[in-house]
């Protein structure tokens, strides 16, 4: 087969690759139908990230069953699935008390940006839609395997409630799925902090309500101006910037929630700060296993549309593009076609 291979930083190449094979009893091989590049993966293309030797690349997916092992009754060959970026067996502790991406027997998928995939722990991680979805549909459900899972969690982790205020930090495909949490959460008023006319766009569509385009002490002032001085009721940090954090933090009221989703680089909290603050804090690998059989039906009803947040694809042979793209600005997120 082929599929994505990282060799330095700027540098994706297309290879041949191994052909995924069975190599546990809970393993399934899937054809992916659509994958796709994902903001976290430029942290290595940036150099921000330590690459060490060449390898595969990506951790979104969605396809088509073409192998299961003995142990995996979940899937069949030729059923449709979406699975999560962190495969669990979803009956361990940590899974039964709603982390699966906390697995016992966890495993982060690495190599997704590719003609075929292997997933471990199968049983648990994949989850069949009941009959082939129109292709319109596949990249919505390809975004509940991350990013609209991601998103999901930050609105969870940070309590967004009917009838609240939500302040999201971040305009990436992540932000913006983190949006169409909120507003599928309840909140009344949304503040999408976007300095981008076409994410801008994106976010109102979705259904923020307010957008500010002030950072750091600005962005800060500006939240209180909109909160009558007080800060926000929950605040969803979809970055993962020493700066997001800070803004974060720093403009939910006394009480209110942080819900952080972005891979922290270079952040640390202020421990007095945050303990006079009364200012909640929760984040981590989102447990996107543990929504998807809910998004999954949200996007196939046509409830939410999270795949408005690829606006460029590509055949997956031209993955490399689909990296500078997005390094560049010049797309949220790349979709890549087999």
């Amino acid at each position: 087969m082929r599929g994505a291979v990282i060799h330095a930083p700027g540098d994706v190449r297309f290879e041949t690759l191994d052909d995924p094979k069975i190599l546990h009893p809970t393993d399934a091989v899937i054809r992916t139908a659509v994958t796709c590049v994902c903001g976290s993966d430029l942290w290595p293309w940036r150099g921000l990230e330590p690459i060490g030797d060449a390898h595969p690349m990506g951790h979104e997916y969605v396809g088509f069953v073409e192998e299961v092992g003995s142990e995996v009754t979940a899937v069949k060959p030729g059923q449709f699935v979406v699975g999560s970026f962190a495969t669990s067996d979803n009956t361990c502790a940590n899974c039964r008390n709603g982390f699966p991406s906390n697995c016992l027997h966890r495993e982060f998928m690495s190599t997704c940006q590719a003609e075929y995939v292997r997933i471990p722990n199968a049983q648990g991680t994949l989850v069949a839609t009941d009959e082939v979805p129109d292709e319109e549909l596949w990249p919505g459900l390809l975004a509940v395997s991350d990013v609209m899972g991601t998103g999901w969690w930050a609105a969870d982790a940070a309590e967004v409630r009917p009838g609240s205020t939500a302040v999201v930090v971040g305009d990436g495909a992540v932000g913006l799925s983190a949006v169409i949490a909120a507003k599928e959460r309840g909140a009344e008023r949304i503040i999408a902090m976007s300095r981008h006319a076409s994410r801008q766009k994106l976010a109102r569509e979705f259904g923020a309500t307010d957008i500010v385009t002030e950072r750091g002490a600005e962005g800060i002032a500006r939240i209180k101006d909109l909160t009558g001085g007080i800060g926000a009721d929950s605040v969803l940090e979809c970055v993962g910037t020493a700066q997001a954090m800070r803004q974060a933090l720093h403009s939910a009221r006394p009480g209110g929630s942080v819900g952080f989703v972005g891979v922290p680089h270079d952040v640390s909290v202020d421990g007095p700060e945050l303990f006079f603050s009364h200012v909640g804090l929760r984040g981590g690998p989102a447990p996107v296993r543990r929504y998807l059989p809910d998004l999954v039906e949200r996007v196939v009803t046509g409830r939410i549309d999270p795949g408005k947040v690829f606006d460029l694809t590509l055949p997956l042979d031209q993955v490399a593009e689909g990296y500078r793209a997005m390094d560049e600005r010049r797309a949220i997120k790349a979709l890549l076609r087999p």
